[in-house]
């Protein structure tokens, strides 16, 4: 079965909680090819088993061959402990509203946090686990889609998101932008966000390489956190740190997977590659919130 079939039919199974991107109507799959809302607004399925709902397209720096180095790095464990966290702390306080536990992962990029988190969680009194990541770059669904079945991936607008109101039990926002006004819509009345971000000391080996500037070397989160306490009832927040050991040949991976790099010159990029790192430090908070009660 082809990868447009497989998504169509996942897509299809789970059409109820779409709504369309340009008129807020219902969806629904027609002849396996397409989603199409009551008005007639189409959006095809792409044969590597995405479907494409943006409405215009948005022009972006994050790259195939970031997404790709993405791939490589979480395939070699660099976020496994972070993973897990999440996933056993879904698993023992999630309150579930159906028989299907839905998990959104907004800003999903190449799919491998949704794909390690999805695979760790099982409900006994749940039929099944859905996910369905959504990203702006094109080239991010491309690899999720590539490498990652029985989901549902779709290039989105997190700002004009194809999901109707109450929809999530949970929302995963890891190391990514947010949008809090849409968070707030998509959960259901149990529903939790689970948002990453990063502490001073992420990647701080790149950061000191790459960057002159104390304040550039270090990173302070309080302004995020801040804005994420203002709009959602805090439930926890846990920091996690650990140090990956990386071989040289992931260096150049890792350097590409992560926009820091962008603004650094040639020449410290260069100086990064030449040295003998051996360890990267991860340095994270995770928070955790539900809608306000009103």
């Amino acid at each position: 079965m082809s990868k447009k079939i497989i998504c169509a039919k996942l897509i299809n199974k789970f059409e109820k909680i779409f709504q369309c991107p340009i008129c807020s109507s219902p969806m629904g799959i027609v002849d396996l090819k397409s989603l199409v809302c009551s008005n007639n607004h189409t959006f095809d399925i792409a044969k590597q088993g995405y479907v494409n709902l943006m409405t215009r397209p948005l022009a972006t720096k994050y790259d195939k061959e970031l997404f790709e180095s993405r791939k490589i790095i979480a395939e070699n464990g660099f976020f496994e402990p972070l993973h897990k966290m999440i996933s056993e702390w879904i698993k023992n306080e999630v309150r579930l509203e159906g028989e299907t536990v839905k998990i959104l992962d907004t800003g999903c990029g190449e799919g491998s946090h949704l794909s390690s988190i999805k695979q760790k969680i099982s409900f006994p009194s749940a039929g099944e686990v859905l996910g369905v990541g959504i990203d702006i770059a094109k080239e991010g669904i491309l690899v999720a889609a590539k490498n990652h079945s029985n989901m549902i991936w779709c290039v989105a607008d997190l700002a004009h998101s194809p999901f109707k109101d109450n929809t999530f039990d949970v929302i995963l926002n890891i190391l990514s932008p947010a949008n809090y006004r849409e968070f707030q819509r998509l959960l259901n009345g149990n529903g939790i966000v689970i948002k990453v971000i990063p502490r001073s000391d992420y990647l701080k080996e790149l950061r000191e390489v790459f960057f002159d500037e104390p304040e550039k070397q270090s990173y302070s989160n309080q302004k995020t956190v801040r804005r994420f306490n203002a709009n959602f009832e805090a439930v926890d927040k846990f920091r996690l740190c650990y140090s990956v050991s990386l071989n040289q040949s992931l260096i150049p991976p890792l350097i590409r997977m992560t926009p820091l790099s962008w603004s650094a010159t040639a020449e410290k990029v260069q100086a990064l590659l030449n040295m003998n790192v051996g360890e990267i430090t991860i340095d994270l908070d995770i928070l955790v919130g539900k809608n306000k009660t009103k």
